[in-house]
Parts: structure tokens; sequence; C-alpha cells
């Protein structure tokens, strides 16, 4: 039951930084994207692989932006940081 509460407060305060401006979302943000899989292995552990793949496409979803960035930087690029 544990999990299900860390989740829902996952989704709350992924809510809440999506409505900072983007100056201030880096940090809560990078927190969330390291807490996220986490979370998802936590899930698939608990409720099985379907779940966990749900939570592993809704993640990639939510967090396309942040996740081409790094694997633009991975390759060697230098893209843009939106202001």
């Amino acid at each position: 039951m544990m999990l299900v509460w860390l989740s829902i407060g996952w989704v709350f305060a992924s809510a809440a930084v999506a409505c900072l401006p983007m100056r201030h979302q880096y940090v809560p943000g990078v927190a969330l994207l390291l807490a996220a899989p986490v979370l998802i292995v936590m899930a698939g552990i608990q409720f099985g692989w379907i779940y966990a793949a749900l939570g592993l496409a809704a993640f990639i979803s939510m967090f396309r932006n942040p996740l081409r960035y790094i694997a633009a930087r991975l390759r060697g690029e230098h893209p843009e940081i939106p202001e």
C-alpha cells in the first residue's frame, strides 16, 4: 500500500513542478526523473511486469524532452536549453 501512496505523491509532485516556470523546474524535475524508475521497478515487482510496462510508457511520454536532451548529450551534441 505504501507504493501506491508514493506513486500518488509522485504524480502530485510532478504536476506541481510542471506549474513552475521553466528555470525553476530543473532541480525538482531531475529528482522526479530519478525517482520514477525506482517506483516503476517497485510496481513491477509488486504488481507484475504489465504494470511496469505501462508505467514505463507513461514515464517516457512525460519525460520525452529531458530524455532526448540526455541522449543528445551522451552522443556528444550540445542541444539548446529553453529559457
